[in-house]
């Protein structure tokens, strides 16, 4: 049975085409993901499925009855409600069984002549919550709370005191308890550490529903999806397996195609130098092979989306001693670590890891002064020039062109231009506003903007998050021939391991 199905989906932004007749179903309890490069359309994909966007032409049926679940980036929460008032939400409905169940009770001591109906209604309420599993709640909020690193925070905690990260954690978690017919989850491991992202692994392997994930996490998609749905040239082909299964069909599948191109263009090219040569000679057969070209059905040559090139630019050398710290507490309030005493070299590449929500971005910002230290001293070397890739939305009307026109002035349009067609984005992309593009593109913007600065300390938070494959590939390299010093927050061993020169971690500071 067919949960949902897409039939003829257009959708445009201005005029560029972002999905093209797309058709696709997802079965009842199907275990698919998404992929695609960046800017593919797959989050527009999503929210042409959950109806926060109108498609331009063709459909989208939902079976009747089947319950979609998403997360809701601006779902509000309330100040005074805790972690657990918020879990406890999904299962808001099985609650108020209880409360008629126990209202009924109290009536029961006197029934008059209704005792039947009553004993009768109480069963089938009882035999309601029996089968929703409702006394099993306490342990699943437990479950999900734990394996979501939400039990860290504290169950207790106020939700409106809660980072980006942890509020994310908390969204997944209620949607994940409240099971739904069918998850639609978007990069879900991005704010997630490995112990976590583990946790989830186990959870929609052996979830009973259906669920449709956008990842770019290859081994969490391995190990998750049995069907792949690849989105490419603005259309779907689905495939029966999983990622693994998907690279070696599609690369196939190109080499097939490329080879039919060629031989193609081959018969093509034969065909036009014998009309070319024969038009007088011999007009006839001239005629019959411009009739057999006309019947021919072009194959479209095979084009891969702009591989996407970084290199960053160094300025003058620093002192030896780019960054030290004396006795440093980080922190907005109370402090976050232990005191440190820390000193980064002319040349070091630092990953600082751990856990979402234990201090990385905070102990960066007061590294580099745009937090004032709790106590102690934060002194930068001589000539230091730091250019920061911060975790951020841009939300903005702007184009990408002109954010970057109106940080580098005396940059020349053409040169702009360039950068941003080396970091992967299309003149498409350049000149739509900031908020329409994807997660993955708006990356690229940004690194595009450390391509033009000179600098000589890099700091890069969570740069991969949204990046695809090739992306992360040349971003990986970029970084590894970088002459200046990096600091590199990264929840990716894959991606920083094998060329960073120290590792911080982060438990190591906290406080006991």
């Amino acid at each position: 049975m067919s949960i949902v199905n897409v039939t003829n989906l257009t959708h445009m932004y201005g005029d560029r085409i972002i999905l093209q007749d797309v058709n696709f179903r997802l079965l009842k309890g199907e275990h698919a993901g998404l992929v695609g490069a960046n800017g593919a359309g797959k989050s527009t994909l999503f929210r042409l499925l959950t109806g926060s966007l109108l498609p331009d032409d063709g459909y989208i049926e939902w079976h009747p009855n089947v319950r979609a679940g998403f997360l809701k980036q601006h779902a509000e929460l309330t100040a005074g409600t805790t972690i657990m008032d918020y879990l406890e939400k999904a299962y808001e409905r099985l609650f108020e069984t209880e409360k008629k169940m126990n209202m009924l009770a109290e009536k029961m001591a006197d029934p008059g002549d209704s005792l039947d109906a009553m004993l009768k209604t109480y069963g089938k309420l009882q035999a309601e919550l029996d089968a929703s599993g409702f006394y099993r709640i306490g342990t699943k909020i437990e479950d999900a709370a734990q394996g979501l690193g939400l039990t860290e925070i504290g169950l207790h905690q106020d939700v409106a005191a809660l980072s980006g990260g942890q509020r994310t954690k908390l969204l997944l978690a209620r949607l994940l308890l409240e099971e739904p017919d069918v998850l639609l989850l978007d990069e879900p491991t991005n704010y997630l550490d490995a112990a976590h992202i583990d946790w989830l692994t186990g959870y929609l392997k052996h979830y009973e529903h259906a669920f449709l994930v956008i990842s770019h996490d290859e081994r969490f998609l391995n190990e998750i999806a049995t069907v792949t749905f690849h989105l490419e040239h603005q259309t779907i082909k689905r495939y029966p397996g999983n990622y693994q299964y998907f690279q070696k069909e599609y690369a196939q599948s190109k080499a097939q195609m490329e080879a039919a191109y060629a031989k193609q263009s081959k018969e093509i090219e034969k065909l036009e130098a014998f009309i070319d040569r024969n038009r007088i000679r011999k007009a006839k057969q001239a005629k019959s092979r411009e009739k057999t070209l006309r019947k021919i059905k072009r194959i479209e040559k095979p084009a891969d989306p702009p591989a996407p090139r970084f290199a960053f630019q160094t300025g003058r050398n620093p002192a030896m001693t780019v960054l030290k710290t004396e006795k440093l507490e980080a922190g907005y309030t109370v402090p976050l670590f232990k005191p440190l005493s820390l000193t980064v070299k002319r040349g070091d590449k630092i990953a600082i890891v751990g856990e979402n929500g234990a201090g990385k971005s905070t102990l960066v910002n007061t590294l580099l002064g745009e937090l004032k230290p709790l106590s102690g001293i934060v002194t930068a070397g001589q000539h230091l020039q730091a250019a920061y890739f911060k975790q951020e939305s841009l939300a903005s009307r702007e184009t990408p062109l002109e954010k970057v026109q109106a940080l580098f002035p005396n940059v020349a349009e053409k040169d702009i231009r360039q950068t941003l067609a080396m970091s992967g984005l299309t003149q498409e992309h350049i000149s739509q506003p900031l908020a329409t593009l994807s997660g993955g593109e708006q990356a690229k913007v940004r690194l595009a903007e450390l391509m033009l600065s000179r600098s000589n300390l890099l700091v890069l938070d969570e740069p991969t998050n949204h990046l695809d494959r090739s992306a992360k590939y040349a971003l990986k390299k970029a970084l590894s021939n970088y002459n200046g010093t990096i600091l590199l927050v990264s929840h990716e061993p894959s991606f920083y391991e094998d060329w960073v020169t120290h590792v911080w971690r982060i438990e190591d500071w906290i406080r006991m």
